[in-house]
């Protein structure tokens, strides 16, 4: 049975060991997919020999008669050769199914990749891949360890991050791993060596707008402001925001909101509320409380749905399908609800509210203005 691996245990098990006949490098986050076929060929691969022993294959494009003849080829003038298959899932069935011998009976002296976000398992060849491959995990990190792979990616182009801007990088770039390096790369070029990289450093540089920040977007839903909201979603549209990043935001920040709200119901502390949510101690309860649970089961169902018509190319408008989920929440939050939230003391109180909606920072200055 092969083993399954994530991109840390990759690395730390090629420093030990030789490498494998055989990867499969799955996952929907594109960086880890990279980095772990970068580490792979690090340790296939020397300096030398690269170009007669290195193929590289796309599952859309590529023959399974090519890549079978590439992968039982002799390597020259070292030990292993390494051919690499991006976009795995898009073999067909048909060329799938010349490379079931590959898979079942490896070359010794070649290394196969198979990258792929996500493969089909109903095919033989998918399941027979799997049986046979490493795994390689590449799925979207979860949040709680975002903080240490981001401190890790610093660490590695010499920055120091105060907490304040490592919780900012997560808020402005989401899920985007990829977006995540390039601010480190410009916080390095900026950043003097001798002190921590601090929150106004990542504002600065992110070149944020004022009026278009997360508060501002969440005080215009909860508002009920659909002018106001869909504005504030223009300008982000306009400054370059990819509307699924705009959209995992949106998701991102709901479950923070609901895991906030639930720590504070099991007897949580205000205070790590705060530092999580970013805003004064004093605030957090009033600000949950304009959160009922239906709205942000609501709100991520709506999510769901307008990810999958996004990442689905059913619609050539995507600025429509996320101006609708926009106006279903203000639609929500328009009238005024009671609900019953956790006193400090354990005790329920009534608190009348209007709902709020919440994303992550897409565009925003310094909310200390909150």
């Amino acid at each position: 049975m092969a083993s399954t691996v994530n991109h840390i245990q990759l690395e730390s098990a090629l420093k030990q060991q030789t490498p494998g006949c055989l990867y499969l490098v799955v996952g929907e986050e594109d960086l880890l997919r990279d980095s772990a076929v970068s580490i792979i060929k690090r340790a296939v691969l020397d300096d030398e020999g690269n170009e007669f022993n290195y193929e590289q294959f796309y599952g859309d494009e590529a023959s399974g008669a090519d890549i079978r003849n590439s992968i039982t080829a002799v390597p020259v003038f070292t030990a292993r050769r390494l051919v690499v298959v991006k976009a795995a899932e898009k073999l067909s069935a048909r060329e799938s199914e010349t490379l079931l011998d590959c898979v079942k009976n490896p070359v010794e002296s070649t290394t196969v990749v198979f990258v792929s976000s996500k493969l089909d398992g109903r095919l033989k060849w998918s399941q027979a891949l799997t049986r046979a491959a490493i795994v390689v995990d590449c799925s979207p990190l979860r949040d709680a360890h975002l903080p240490a792979w981001i401190a890790r990616e610093a660490a590695g182009v010499g920055l120091r991050l105060e907490e304040a801007a490592t919780q900012l990088l997560q808020e402005v770039c989401g899920s985007s791993l990829y977006s995540v390096r390039r601010e480190l790369e410009k916080l390095a070029s900026y950043v003097p060596p001798d002190r921590a990289v601090t929150a106004a450093d990542v504002y600065q540089l992110r070149g944020i707008d004022p009026g278009a920040s997360v508060f501002d977007l969440a005080l215009a839903i909860a508002e009920g402001n659909r002018g106001r909201t869909l504005s504030i979603l223009a300008r982000n549209l306009e400054a370059g925001e990819a509307p699924l990043r705009i959209l995992g935001s949106l998701a991102w920040q709901y479950r923070r909101i609901w895991k906030v709200k639930e720590s504070l119901a099991c007897g949580g502390r205000e205070g790590e509320a705060a530092r999580s949510l970013r805003m004064e101690p004093w605030k957090v309860r009033s600000f949950l409380s304009r959160f009922s649970e239906p709205q942000l089961q609501s709100a991520l169902r709506r999510f769901l749905d307008a990810d999958g018509k996004l990442k689905g190319g059913s619609s050539s408008r995507p600025k429509m399908i996320l101006e609708r989920v926009l106006l279903a929440l203000c639609e929500e939050s328009s009238g005024k609800r009671t609900e019953t939230t956790p006193s400090p003391t354990g005790s329920p109180r009534r608190v009348s509210t209007r709902t709020v909606s919440n994303v992550r920072t897409i565009k925003s200055r310094n909310r200390t203005e909150r």
